[in-house]
């Protein structure tokens, strides 16, 4: 190998390891007795290290779909998932468990926080589930709900809670870990456009403190806006890639 092929395959290594998240050519197609649905066709995409994306789209145009596809939480028809590097499709089902909750935040537009818990126990357990101790896993939470302004609310239950501070809660579980990617599917779509505001601001604040790339599955397009780059899926397909 010459000096100008050590050069290429040096620049492509050093690529590759920015992006936290790739997907080639990706598929899903659900088959339902003699029906065959096609939910996404041949989509490619890349998340580098820190980046803000946006993806945008109707309703059933696939945006939740991808969102599991990229998190492991369902597995394409065909085409690859890359996380950190990681091939999904080849890891087992505890390795790939493992990848996810090092590597992958998940924020929904329903918080899914379990109500018996208090804020800081809900944020706390993506580390408990990594086997951090309770006394710095408990410890962590409370950093990170001062973080979000929840640091005199870490006793109540969700119940207790209001629907933005459930949210903020939500988020600050996502990011607890420390993980190279969120996946966020309509974050603020249950809150009113006030709330809304102010927690996706939150959001992009603590992807610049932090450095944790962001990909978020919104129908706001002023919020869209704020992202490093807007996606648009239209019937499965990846149509558009904005500035």
């Amino acid at each position: 190998m010459n000096n100008s092929d050590k050069s290429v395959l040096t620049e492509q290594q050093s690529a590759a390891t920015d992006m936290v998240l790739q997907a080639q050519n990706l598929g899903r197609r659900y088959e339902q007795g003699d029906l065959s649905v096609e939910v996404l066709k041949d989509v490619s995409l890349q998340i580098g290290v820190g980046e803000r994306v946006a993806i945008i789209g109707q309703s059933g145009s696939g945006k939740s779909t991808l969102l599991h596809l990229l998190g492991g939480l369902d597995t394409p028809t065909s085409g690859t998932v890359h996380v950190t590097g990681q091939n999904m499709a080849q890891l087992s089902q505890v390795k790939r468990g493992r990848l996810r909750n090092q590597a992958v935040g998940f924020v929904y537009q329903f918080h899914h926080l379990l109500p018996e818990f208090s804020a800081q126990e809900n944020v706390s357990m993506p580390l408990l589930i990594r086997g951090v101790s309770k006394v710095d896993a408990l410890k962590r939470a409370q950093t990170l709900l001062d973080r979000v302004g929840l640091g005199e609310r870490f006793a109540h239950k969700p119940a207790e809670l209001s629907g933005g501070e459930r949210q903020r809660a939500a988020i600050a579980r996502a990011l607890v870990t420390q993980p190279a990617v969120v996946l966020a599917d309509e974050p603020t779509g249950n809150l009113d456009e006030e709330t809304a505001g102010r927690v996706y601001e939150l959001m992009l604040e603590l992807n610049k403190e932090i450095g944790t790339s962001f990909l978020v599955v919104t129908h706001d397009t002023r919020l869209a806006a704020k992202m490093d780059r807007v996606l648009k899926l239209t019937r499965g397909e990846l149509v558009a890639d904005s500035p």
